[in-house]
């Protein structure tokens, strides 16, 4: 049966999409291992769907000022995907890339906000291939496009873009494991509800 929109997805659905955010965590903290070279884990994530203001307020409020990629899926099916990235995050990477810490966001210059574009790429591009593997579909991403602002801003592009039929997202709360040092790591993924559905049904669960 069809999902025609988000607030039908039951708990065996959600847990499906759990599934596939622990495997796209495992597949980031490889990436993240690989280009940083040293030893990174993630902690299993939570998994909700969520209406876009009550995401915004747990990650912090509309005021909250954060580091956000961008990336849109290209081809196969039809959505966009956010990296959020805290300033305790972004201290982690740049400190390990760059060998350097920031105390505020104005303090990244632009060879800061490139290599966060790439990371933040890096961690999408890892859960888009859990969703190949696990669909045997082929999915492309566009470029990705970086933006430091206000979350409320920020959240405002997905809803713009998809606001008129998909009423929710999934919010993808992980802990990145730096060293044993714990930080927060968030992804938000908007698929259509037509694209919804052709995942679910690629995984055997749904009758698209």
């Amino acid at each position: 049966m069809a999902i025609n929109r988000y607030d039908e997805i039951d708990s065996f659905y959600l847990d499906v999409l759990k599934e596939l955010g622990s495997i796209g965590s495992g597949n980031a903290a490889t990436a993240l291992s690989s280009l940083l070279d040293q030893k990174i884990t993630m902690m299993v994530p939570q998994v909700s769907v969520l209406e876009n203001n009550a995401a915004v307020a747990r990650l912090g409020g509309p005021e909250k000022i954060v580091a956000a990629v961008l990336v849109a899926f290209a081809s196969g099916i039809r959505g966009l995907i956010l990296s959020l990235q805290s300033l305790e995050y972004i201290n982690v990477i740049i400190s390990n890339v760059m060998g350097k810490t920031v105390s505020d966001f104005s303090e990244l210059d632009e060879i800061d906000v490139s290599a966060l574009c790439e990371i933040g790429n890096i961690m999408i591009s890892s859960y888009v291939n859990a969703i190949s593997g696990m669909t045997g579909m082929k999915l492309d991403l566009s470029p990705p496009a970086i933006s430091v602002n206000m979350l409320g801003a920020i959240m405002s592009v997905p809803m713009t873009e998809f606001g008129y039929e998909a009423d929710k997202l999934v919010l993808i709360d992980g802990t990145v494991m730096f060293d044993n040092q714990p930080v927060e790591s968030n992804l938000i993924m908007m698929p259509d509800i037509s694209s919804l559905n052709t995942i679910l049904k690629m995984l055997g669960v749904s009758g698209g």
